[in-house]
């Protein structure tokens, strides 16, 4: 069954939607027997809310983390009732050039500044030198630059040479999509989008999309790191983004 579109919550109107997800519960065994939940059909009440809740707190998406337990069906939520698989493989074999950009990037896992938190180093120097830029500046986006350039092996890049995520995100109006269309239709964001995040004054931060579970996405990102912290030192997989990110802008989806 598919995303809906919306966020189900407490006072949704559509009955019929209020049972398919009651349905899809019941199937994982919910509401438990020895719980005392008094469910009312197609009625997404507080009792329906807290048994939402129970549900999230005992289970994880499909990248196996935590479910937010607010009570409120997202997409990430819904993936894990339906059982919603991810959408990507370890090794990309597509002939867009957004896939062979990502293919590019996993060559580079690994890569790491020299010295650490300098900004510099031979591949991050090389990936700054491919929008113009010397070593010493943040290089996010000019990782992702630079894995379109070597993809595209001379032929046509309509992705935009930039080293800003969000100069890259103005000029990419006719192939990008927006936090809430992507929340919208969770499908629409593939392996080898590019998701801009954007922490206002014009700082940003970006990667490539090497999955997605409904929303629960795997990705691949320079200047980045693998402990939770803002200081990027390399280029890494991690699995800690989703199209709910309060600081996500949307995605660029080279065709």
């Amino acid at each position: 069954m598919d995303y809906p579109g919306h966020v189900i919550k407490m006072g949704e109107t559509d009955s019929a939607l209020v049972d398919a997800v009651a349905k899809g519960l019941k199937k994982l065994g919910y509401p438990p027997a020895q719980g005392d939940f008094a469910l009312q059909p197609g009625k997404f009440d507080a009792q329906f809310k807290s048994l939402v809740k129970l549900f999230q707190s005992q289970h994880v998406d499909a990248l196996g983390r935590p479910l937010k337990a607010d009570g409120e069906i997202g997409p990430i939520t819904w993936g894990a009732i339906f059982n919603v698989r991810e959408v990507g493989s370890p090794t990309p074999t597509g002939k867009k050039l957004r896939d062979k950009a990502l293919a590019t990037a996993l060559t580079q896992d690994g890569v790491r500044e020299k010295p650490l938190g300098s900004n510099k180093g031979k591949e991050v120097e090389a990936y700054l030198k491919s929008t113009g830029l010397g070593g010493g500046y943040f290089w996010c986006m000019a990782f992702v630059y630079w894995c379109f350039r070597e993809a595209a092996a001379g032929g046509d890049n309509p992705f935009p040479k930039t080293a800003s995520c969000i100069d890259a995100w103005n000029k990419a109006k006719d192939f990008r999509i927006t936090k809430a269309e992507a929340k919208q239709k969770p499908s629409l964001v593939v392996p080898g989008s590019v998701f801009i995040l954007d922490y206002g004054g014009g700082a940003g931060h970006t990667g490539f999309v090497l999955s997605s579970a409904n929303g629960a996405l795997r990705t691949i990102e320079g200047n980045t790191n693998n402990d939770g912290s803002n200081n990027g030192i390399g280029v890494f997989q991690l699995n800690r983004r989703t199209i709910m990110d309060s600081n996500l802008k949307g995605f660029i989806i080279v065709p």
